[in-house]
């Protein structure tokens, strides 16, 4: 028997001995082929690993079983209007990228917290600048707004240092010591409780420019801001003025609409708003190779898989 072929477009084609190694390793039965790779007959693949498939290819592999997203964000996928919505397409949610995404809140919360982009524009400058901030991670609560995979990881970290912790999502979540809110009827409240917000939100029609002023003038003066779900999410330029005129004290974002971020772009330079440059949360191949490789198999055998996107809801 024939093993099943898994197409791969994720990194370029110079990516591919990396792929092939590791899923050697975590999947030798499996068959991993570059994604333009000419020999390739399309009725064979089974499989597909991508990040931003050109539109209708994935409908041009009439039996392909499953999509994988190479990224923890499905929406360069689903933007393909003849994506072939019968297929499952499975999230890259793995344990890995969830531990990433809690480090990488929890660093960007403290760095609010702390003052670590004054204190780096200090240090570019040989500057001493002596402050003392006013906060303790015991006296500041976190709301983040998404408690899915890396919501729940990045909110159990926060409160191993001692943040205080609420959630908002679309249904009422579970989590011990954690107060949850839930639709659109109890995000006023969520906003107004909360001393530093965090967008994990999927990416959807509905949370398209949440990030703006509108949200912005249910939240205290001076909350602090962290953006690692998408750029859609934000629109920058009411994030400027609201750190301009004091209603934001400072923000983390990694995530932009337009990535690379120019050079010339005002947020290099704003003296409350740190740059990261999309680093939250990818897993290193090897981790996905795995990922992927036992999501395979359980299909092969008939099991159902986890994670997977949901067409209707739009995550």
């Amino acid at each position: 028997m024939s093993r099943p072929i898994l197409l791969v477009k994720s990194g370029g084609e110079a990516a591919m001995p990396e792929w092939q190694r590791h899923f050697a390793e975590h999947a030798p039965g499996v068959e991993v082929r570059w994604w333009d790779d000419p020999a390739v007959d399309p009725a064979a693949v089974r499989y597909a690993l991508v990040w931003d498939p050109e539109p209708g290819r994935l409908a041009g592999l009439p039996n392909l079983r499953v999509i994988f997203g190479s990224g923890a964000g499905v929406d360069f996928i689903t933007a393909d209007p003849d994506l072939p919505k019968g297929v499952p397409l499975a999230r890259m949610a793995t344990a890995g990228a969830a531990q990433r995404m809690g480090e990488y809140v929890t660093w960007a919360v403290l760095s609010l917290l702390r003052g670590a982009r004054r204190i780096g524009a200090a240090q570019a400058e040989r500057r001493w600048d002596y402050f003392e901030p006013e906060r303790i991670a015991t006296g500041t609560t976190v709301g983040i707004m998404g408690l899915g995979h890396m919501g729940q990881a990045a909110a159990r970290m926060l409160q191993g240092v001692g943040f205080r912790v609420t959630g908002w999502s679309r249904s009422p979540k579970d989590m011990p010591g954690i107060r949850s809110f839930a639709g659109m009827a109890e995000r006023d409240a969520f906003l107004a409780g909360a001393d530093i917000i965090v967008c994990l939100l999927p990416a959807t029609p509905e949370t398209r420019g949440v990030i703006s002023a509108p949200l912005f003038d249910r939240m205290r003066d001076g909350t602090g801001l962290v953006n690692a779900g998408r750029g859609s999410h934000q629109r920058i330029e009411d994030i400027l003025a609201a750190l301009d005129s004091g209603r934001l004290s400072g923000a983390v974002l990694d995530v932009f609409d337009q990535e690379p971020l120019p050079p010339d772009h005002p947020a290099w330079t704003h003296p409350k708003l740190l740059v990261t440059p999309h680093v939250a949360s990818l897993p290193p191949r090897g981790e996905r190779a795995a990922h992927v490789g036992a999501l395979i198999a359980m299909h092969e055998r008939g099991e159902p898989l986890p994670n997977l996107y949901d067409h209707a809801r739009g995550y």
